[in-house]
């Protein structure tokens, strides 16, 4: 393959990892480098990432502001879905990957490129997210994942390479790095060396977005968040655009210690991993989500969507954002949106978010069905035949002595 590759578009960090792969294409495959790097909010100035592409020799480097898109195209549907991964992981690293190999392969078609590449490692999730997008958006792309082809198989040996060809080390790179990290807006992630042993306790200095919930301040934080069809638009009254409002949500959130998870997970690709999550925005936003759906979708909706989310999670998990059967669960979440407006108030308290009211000019709750008091519209004698008929077969099956 290496004689037929001759531009590559790389997802480049600007990291060590990326910054050797760039330089290790150059060598092996003797192919032109096109480096892309995605702000997604991770909080790092990428121009240095720039600098050090245009310096390693990349022909041409992309480096552009996608967290808008990322919040609004990727973000939003997902959290339309209440979307947990085993039950509690909001996703925060799956959902980035297919925006940014979906960029790859535009600037793969703009550049006239015949490959991409990424710096995901052989155990991991990345590959598969990275590489599904690449299939399903172009399905002829060649595809360079060095961690699955080089020899370099240590820290040290990294460290060797980089010296060798002259390449920028971080001085906190020179030794074994206490974790691994993954940014973006929506979250920010932790995993491996300290990690490792699922028993001991993450260090204080793992989390970066959230003051540990003892600390936090004594006195709740309360907030308002608006939505239309099924997305916040506005916080305390003042209207956001995607991104924005994903900002405020962190800001609210990181002071009051909301939003930390300590996961082991299944991977993919058949082994468990421990991973730490900080998502404090995210949090706060799937909490009001789920409590704007409780006054304004129908039962049956509602239970519906409960059972489609575990599947629309693994679809998500597992790098299959642009399957056809995630499109086809996508359109019936977003139709069961259309009448989730309203807003939603919330105490943010010591990593605790607690709904203390909702409203919607869509609600179904109805006061007059539901009180405890006199009432003309409910007759409570139609429950006895109604229980009656849902008893008949438990009393047909007793008889039967089932």
């Amino acid at each position: 393959m290496a004689d037929t590759i001759k531009r590559v578009v790389l997802a480049y960090s600007g990291g060590l990892d990326t910054s050797i792969i760039l330089k290790w294409i150059q060598e092996t495959y003797r192919a032109e480098l096109v480096t892309f790097t995605a702000d997604l909010g991770q909080g790092e100035e990428l121009e240095p990432a720039r600098k050090k592409a245009e310096m390693l020799g990349a022909k041409k480097v992309y480096v552009e502001d996608l967290r808008e898109e990322f919040v609004r195209d990727f973000v939003m549907p997902m959290f339309r879905a209440n979307t947990l991964y085993e039950g509690c992981y909001l996703l925060g690293t799956s959902i980035a990957r297919p925006l940014i190999a979906k960029r790859q392969i535009e600037i793969a078609q703009e550049t006239g490129a015949d490959a991409v590449a990424h710096g995901a490692t052989g155990k991991g999730n990345d590959q598969v997210r990275f590489e599904l997008t690449y299939y399903a958006l172009k399905p002829d792309i060649k595809i360079v994942a060095p961690w699955r082809e080089w020899d370099l198989s240590s820290r040290t040996a990294l460290i060797e390479y980089a010296e060798k060809n002259q390449i920028p080390i971080a001085k906190d790179k020179r030794g074994e790095a206490p974790f691994s990290v993954d940014a973006n807006l929506l979250h920010i992630s932790a995993e491996g060396k300290v990690l490792e042993d699922p028993w001991e306790e993450p260090p204080p200095y793992v989390y970066s977005r959230t003051v540990d919930p003892e600390q936090a301040p004594d006195k709740p934080t309360v907030v308002e968040i608006e939505f239309e069809k099924g997305d916040p638009v506005a916080v305390d009254g003042k209207r956001l655009s995607p991104a924005a409002l994903l900002t405020r949500l962190n800001e609210l959130g990181g002071k009051n210690g909301i939003g930390r998870l300590d996961l082991v997970e299944n991977r993919f690709v058949g082994m468990k991993s421990r991973g730490v999550y900080e998502t404090p925005g995210g949090t706060i936003w799937h909490v009001a989500h789920r409590a704007i759906e409780s006054i304004t979708l129908d039962r049956g909706q509602a239970h519906l969507k409960d059972e489609l989310m575990p599947r629309y999670a693994e679809l998500i998990y597992n790098g299959f954002w642009f399957s056809p059967e995630r499109r086809m669960i996508q359109a019936a979440i977003d139709d069961s949106q259309k009448r989730v407006n309203g807003t939603v108030r919330l105490k943010l308290y010591k990593g605790n978010v607690t709904v203390t009211g909702r409203k919607s000019p869509n609600s179904l709750y109805r006061l007059d069905y539901v009180t405890f008091e006199k009432d003309s519209v409910y007759n409570q004698k139609d429950a006895e035949g109604f229980i009656k008929l849902n008893a008949l077969r438990l009393r047909l099956g007793k008889m039967a002595g089932i």
